[in-house]
């Protein structure tokens, strides 16, 4: 992953998916409360906004919790049967 700043300051690491597809995960602007954009660049956009509909905007715990999952993923290659799943070593 490539770490650059947006033109408002914002970092942002940008990277392909498996499929080639140009995606991202950028520190989100909102003043409301810490945020992040996460998934692909392209797609269609929202109409107010201008957002891509294909990027998920995540609170923080959204993030903790997506990567727990991701964390049991990359070590045991199968998503948790549960998500108070612990991560266990890889064998």
């Amino acid at each position: 992953m490539r770490m650059t700043r947006t033109g408002r300051g914002f970092r942002r690491a940008d990277f392909k998916d498996a499929n080639g597809e140009e995606c991202s995960i950028q520190k989100s602007s909102s003043a409301c409360a810490d945020l992040l954009w996460l998934g692909q660049n392209n797609g269609s956009h929202h109409p107010v906004t201008g957002s891509c509909l294909a990027r998920m905007h995540l609170t923080r715990e959204m993030a903790r919790r997506l990567a727990v999952m991701l964390g049991y993923f990359a070590d045991n290659g199968e998503l948790p049967t549960h998500t108070g799943s612990k991560r266990k070593a890889r064998p």
